[in-house]
């Protein structure tokens, strides 16, 4: 076994076994920035279009286009354009609006100081620190000269960092993944802008960062017939040599493939018999690279021993694509349980646009008000959204010839408080059936505070605690070390789709990792399975008239 499978145990373990260093305290004066600065590059702002109105999250989580409920997929495969790109990072991480809500979080004294606002987004971070870093690599078929961009989001701009076509670069660290296109999102993540506060935990809560903005972009991205599937296997310092990055300090996590308008269509993909692998190159002093460096607001750049292990762990087999349906053997498995199904309305949700419910999206943070359920019509829609959720990488392609997709890797458990109709108790739910399996009976209030750590939410206020799981260790046995960034990608994706849909739907919503994760397995009975939750998911009524502040600026 690799060393990612000690990381995981130590993150199941770190709400009874802290992690090291168990007395680290963040220096808040000296932060990093949430996003990079590079000084006296070029820029050119985005355009800011509309999208159209059938781009709903209905259509976006649940393949339906419109209140007749018209199947998307049935809709003719779009490209990508300028407008439609900009669209996509101004709704997924371009900055929208400030607030200042009466709520429980900690950070609420701060908030009022404009150095500390706190600016919304459309896709969810771990502690609001956002450090995924969004590139550009533009080829022959784009709008704009080629070459490589910075995405800045306070901006809402591309800066230029490199001129000229490089885009033979990505297609050869890609391999056969890189087909034909010219365009690229590149997704890399700068450490320290998490790990000032995290440390060693940080990894875990990045690799999460990665999938809610895939998340978001394949949400958003569906609903208007548009695809977004991104590679996680490359030559990594390929890449991280490209953009002029030190490996050790931004790993490369991610390529997007983007579909260009007017673009030469990608060759059709034969049908592999063997996973299609990247080739290692050594390195080569005259190839291209990007020669701005970002300027660091930190004085003091920590390194965490554990940080640092997990990052080598995952990168040491980067071009070692696996096979297709080599997942099979990790997928979830059926839950036991204790009762009769208890069967869920047919999964409806409002015909709310994708971009209003990211610019509503927010973390409720206390507020929730046990005195008004959710209906379960509410549940079962989160639920068979959330069911849906993935990454859409090359690892979790099916085996040829099944066009079905592998089974999926999450299953999902909820733990009722206040559902019409429904008695409190944890639940497993079975996305096939659209059914709740009862597991444990009782209200589930005193278990769920008791094993939460933080003072931000009573979670026995909440209507239901939804709680995703992932056989980690299966997912490691079957694709390597670098599988933990996929493991915590999928739920990141599940987490921003929970999100996205708790918006359209009315409801308030909070995603916490703060939780004594053992407790969980044990009270659910995962042992048998291997399955491990992540995270929880909170999904409520909030609280009528609530003091708050909002501007938007988007």
């Amino acid at each position: 076994m690799g060393y990612a499978h000690d990381y995981a145990a130590a993150i199941m373990q770190r709400g009874r076994i802290p992690m090291e260093p168990a007395d680290f305290v963040p220096d808040w004066a000296d932060r990093p920035r949430k996003s990079k600065f590079y000084p006296g590059v070029e820029s050119f702002p985005l355009p800011d279009p509309d999208i159209p109105a059938e781009a709903t999250v209905a259509a976006g989580c649940l393949g339906r286009n419109g209140p007749d409920g018209a199947d998307q997929s049935a809709l003719p495969a779009r490209s990508f354009t300028m407008d439609t790109l900009s669209g996509m990072l101004r709704d997924s991480y371009g900055l929208t609006g400030r607030r200042l809500g009466v709520q429980t979080n900690t950070d609420l004294a701060a908030l009022p100081h404009y150095t500390q606002a706190n600016w919304s987004r459309g896709t969810a971070s771990g502690g609001g620190l956002y450090p995924v870093s969004v590139y550009w690599v533009s080829g022959p078929s784009g709008p704009r000269a080629p070459g490589v961009h910075y995405y800045s989001a306070p901006h809402h701009a591309m800066q230029r960092l490199l001129t000229g076509d490089v885009s033979d670069e990505v297609r050869a660290a890609l391999g056969d993944a890189g087909g034909r296109q010219d365009q690229f999102l590149v997704l890399g993540i700068k450490y320290w802008q998490n790990a000032f506060k995290y440390n060693s935990f940080s990894f875990h809560a990045v690799t999460m960062d990665l999938g809610a903005i895939l998340g978001t972009w394949r949400l958003w991205a569906r609903a208007q017939g548009l695809s977004v599937e991104p590679a996680l296997w490359f030559d990594e310092m390929r890449l991280s040599r490209l953009l002029g990055v030190n490996n050790e300090e931004e790993g490369i996590f991610a390529v997007v493939p983007l579909t260009w308008d007017g673009a030469e269509p990608p060759a059709p993909a034969p049908a592999p018999t063997s996973a299609p692998r990247p080739t290692a190159l050594p390195p080569d002093a005259a190839a291209p690279a990007v020669r701005h460096t970002d300027s660091e607001r930190s004085r003091t750049v920590l390194d965490f021993e554990t940080l640092r292990h997990i990052h080598h762990a995952t990168t040491e087999a980067a071009t070692d694509r696996p096979a297709p349906g080599a997942l099979a053997p990790a997928a979830a498995v059926p839950p036991r349980t204790t009762g009769a199904p208890v069967p869920l309305p047919a999964a409806e949700l409002p015909p709310v646009s994708v971009r209003d419910a990211l610019r509503e999206r927010r973390s409720s943070f206390g507020r929730f008000d046990a005195g008004r359920p959710v209906t379960p019509a509410q549940l079962g829609a989160a639920l068979a959204a959330c069911a849906t959720a993935s990454l859409g990488s090359e690892a979790e392609r099916p085996a040829p010839p099944s066009a079905t997709g592998t089974p999926g890797l999450v299953a999902h458990y909820a733990f009722v408080n206040h559902v019409e109709g429904v008695e409190p108790g944890a639940y497993a739910y079975d996305p096939a059936a659209h059914t709740l399996l009862p597991v444990v009976p009782g209200p589930p209030g005193p278990f769920l505070q008791r094993t939460y750590f933080l003072s931000n939410y009573n979670l026995e206020q909440a209507g239901v605690v939804i709680v995703p799981t992932i056989r980690t260790a299966a997912v490691l046995d079957a694709v390597g070390d670098r599988g933990y960034r996929l493991v915590n990608g999928v739920i990141g994706a599940v987490a921003q789709t929970f999100y996205t849909v708790a918006t359209a739907l009315g409801l308030g919503a909070g995603v916490a990792l703060g939780f004594d994760n053992i407790s969980y397995i044990e009270e659910l009975g995962l042992e048998r399975t291997g399955e491990q939750p992540l995270l929880i998911m909170l999904l409520g009524n909030e609280r009528p008239h609530p003091a708050d502040f909002r501007y938007e600026i988007a």
